[in-house]
């Protein structure tokens, strides 16, 4: 029985602290980290819980997504900041437009509320 499975902590929790420990030590010197699948295999986890918990890695501001390129520890050559910024553009787009949506679909539903009773 290995030391992860018998650790009582979610098994997020589990693949974060073990993945931080990797990293800090140096283990990726590329700064590439293994796939998904690769992590799910080797910890016996499920994909999902694999992705939560380097989730918690990306909010601890140590790794990042770079969507279908995989994951990668923050501040290595591979981020391009150019991009991220592009992508932080389109999402503040994307809120506003889904805002603006969002009071449309509401005043229309107080109008329908209100000229049908």
């Amino acid at each position: 029985m290995s030391v992860v499975s018998r650790d009582p902590r979610p098994k997020p929790a589990v693949l974060a602290h073990v993945m931080r420990g990797r990293i800090e030590s140096g283990k990726y010197p590329d700064g590439k980290l293994p796939t998904t699948r690769e992590l799910a295999q080797e910890f016996g986890y499920a994909g999902q819980t694999v992705r939560d918990g380097l989730g918690i890695l990306v909010q601890e501001g140590l790794i990042f997504s770079a969507g279908n390129r995989g994951y990668f520890i923050a501040g290595d050559s591979e981020a391009p900041p150019t991009r991220k910024t592009g992508v932080d553009e389109e999402i503040k787009e994307m809120r506003l437009q889904i805002q603006a949506l969002t009071e449309r679909v509401k005043a229309l539903e107080e109008g329908s509320h209100s000229g049908g009773a």
